[in-house]
């Protein structure tokens, strides 16, 4: 391999071993550019990025600029001298000056087959769509969004129960796989660029919290695909019927679509089955405000509803 001179730009736990894995190459990661630290749990303390963690720990500088379209920043990114700059879910938008400072360019390791889920949440966007497969897509970085030419590309299955957490893990693990690949191409000027066609792009847009409230007039199919691609975040939830005519919500951590009839909403069971639109949804693990996660049969003791009683809004 050819011993490379590069700057790491990432910030979130899908770009970790990324960078472990090109300081496991060899390459010398000259420096590395994170989010700035943000304040975090309940003493809102500052808190430093899991790849500014990872970079302190390797002994790699560390640089946080919150915009790199000033000139200073920009005279500092070129000051380095880099072959190439790896960038893996970083959060700013790279300038052109940035774009071109170093000899080889910025590659880009994208978590979808582009350019299908172009954007910030391709993961979830893919499963919340239903698709066959997913993967990783090496490009060199160009001023549009995500659109620049792709390098090299890696196709992943979509299990039917695989969730978002699965699939980041996975395509995070053979994104750092892949780059390794794609540099030691790229040194041997073996690594031809395909413009990315015009057919097939779609958008991954960002997702919200909205999104993950369940409307149990859709099939269950797809409430079962929200609950497996919005889990950690933004979540699931649904609004439970109090006495009353009040509702509490109620977090949906795991589900299953099950076979079952009835009107949208009523309770089929006391496995905590829900009739949806089409079939039903097992909610198999949930969560009451300021409790811990419960089977659903445990929360149907704590929260009494008659089978064939509407339990959600």
């Amino acid at each position: 391999m050819t011993r490379l001179r590069l700057a790491f730009m990432g910030t979130p736990d899908f770009s970790v071993p990324v960078l472990d894995a090109l300081v496991a190459a060899g390459h010398e990661v000259a420096c590395v550019y994170s989010q700035p630290p943000r304040p975090a749990g309940r003493g809102h303390k500052e808190q430093l990025t899991p790849v500014h963690a990872r970079a302190a720990a390797l002994g790699i500088p560390v640089r946080t600029p919150r915009t790199l379209r000033k000139e200073e920043a920009q005279a500092e990114f070129r000051d380095l001298n880099l072959d190439v700059a790896v960038v893996v879910a970083y959060g700013l938008i790279l300038p052109q000056a940035i774009l071109d400072a170093p000899r080889l360019g910025c590659l880009n390791i994208h978590a979808s087959l582009l350019p299908r889920w172009r954007g910030a949440a391709p993961i979830q966007r893919a499963i919340l769509a239903g698709d066959a497969e997913s993967g990783v897509t090496i490009m060199q970085m160009e001023a549009g969004l995500d659109t620049g030419p792709m390098l090299l590309e890696e196709r992943i299955a979509l299990t039917p129960r695989m969730t978002a957490s699965q699939l980041h893990d996975g395509l995070s693990a053979m994104g750092a796989r892949l780059i390794v690949t794609a540099l030691d191409r790229l040194a041997a000027g073996d690594l031809p660029a395909t413009v990315q066609p015009e057919e097939g792009v779609t958008y991954a847009a960002k997702l919200t919290k909205e999104e993950g409230l369940l409307d149990f007039t859709k099939p269950a199919a797809e409430l079962d695909r929200q609950v497996r691609a919005l889990t950690p975040w933004p979540g699931t939830w649904f609004e439970a019927a109090l006495e009353g005519g009040t509702v509490e919500k109620i977090k949906v951590l795991a589900a299953e679509p099950v076979a079952g009839t009835g009107a949208p909403g009523t309770l089929l069971d006391a496995n905590l089955t829900v009739a949806c639109g089409e079939g039903a949804l097992r909610l198999t693990t949930v969560q009451r405000p300021g409790k811990g996660p419960v089977e659903g049969a445990a929360f149907l003791r704590g929260f009494p509803h008659q089978l064939g009683q509407r339990i959600a809004q």
